[in-house]
């Protein structure tokens, strides 16, 4: 494999860098003949990651954040031998859960930002931690395993967790947190991809172009940079920074024919 071949075509140099360390653990997996994988990704890394990898046609790969609906995931590469039931132990062992319960006094104080903030405050990097699913009671952190004793050892020194509990859980008894959904409306002029964002982030038309071409906008968790791609019921357009949204319907149009969407908020 031709890695300066492959990469010549991409600008950005932490695509580079992260495409390049890829194509390394590609080679890994085929001299080693061993299952190799990477640390937590963004919505952003998947879809490049997946996209390149569509492109020099390898298909021995998943993507897993230790549940279905993950927005943060690890790559996880693999050899020909390897079968379903062989990715299934690796999947459960390469991280783990650590809970937080925070007592009574502290109930629903912290969101996620709150979470985040004491982790990166221990000192670990952003790509060691998957998704942090926030309970009114506390939150599960999805961690790499390499990292889980120093999360444990470290969470309770912050002034913040001094009083909860924190313990470590396999990612078998992780607590998925069903989501609030609020329901809204917006009108729209048509159907492309920038008014949408206009409306959900609210911000003007012009931002909302800059947003998608600054690569912040997904839709149906891959990266859209195309300002006029058309959107149908069903879609999930996530905006980084600003949420996640799913088109639930268009009820109808108004006078001067713009769009009524009802959209479904994830709060």
């Amino acid at each position: 494999m031709n890695k300066q071949e492959y990469l010549k075509q991409y600008k950005n140099q932490e695509d580079k860098v992260l495409l390049s360390f890829i194509i390394d653990k590609i080679k890994f997996v085929e001299t080693r003949n061993s299952i190799e994988s990477t640390n937590f990704l963004n919505l952003y890394q998947v879809s490049l990651v997946e996209n390149f990898l569509k492109k020099i046609k390898y298909s021995n790969y998943s993507f897993w954040g230790g549940y279905e609906m993950a927005e943060r995931k690890v790559l996880i590469l693999y050899p020909e031998r390897c079968n379903q039931i062989m990715l299934n132990k690796y999947f459960l062992k390469i991280m783990s859960v650590i809970r937080i319960k925070l007592p009574e006094t502290e109930k629903g104080k912290y969101n996620h930002r709150n979470y985040l903030g004491g982790i990166i405050k221990t000192g670990l990097d952003r790509e060691k931690i998957g998704d942090i699913l926030v309970k009114d009671d506390g939150a599960d952190i999805i961690a790499l395993e390499e990292i889980k004793e120093y999360l444990i050892q470290e969470l309770p020194l912050l002034k913040r967790f001094a009083n909860s509990q924190i313990s470590l859980q396999s990612i078998e008894e992780l607590d998925i947190v069903i989501p609030k959904i609020e329901e809204i409306k917006i009108i729209i002029p048509s159907l492309r991809l920038d008014n949408f964002v206009s409306d959900l982030a609210k911000t003007s038309r012009n931002k909302a172009v800059d947003f998608i071409k600054n690569e912040r906008v997904f839709v149906n968790g891959k990266l859209e940079t195309k300002v006029s791609k058309q959107i149908k019921i069903g879609d999930i357009i996530t905006i980084r920074g600003k949420g996640r949204f799913v088109v639930k319907e268009f009820s109808g149009n108004t006078r001067s024919g713009r769009t009524i969407a009802v959209i479904e908020k994830y709060v």
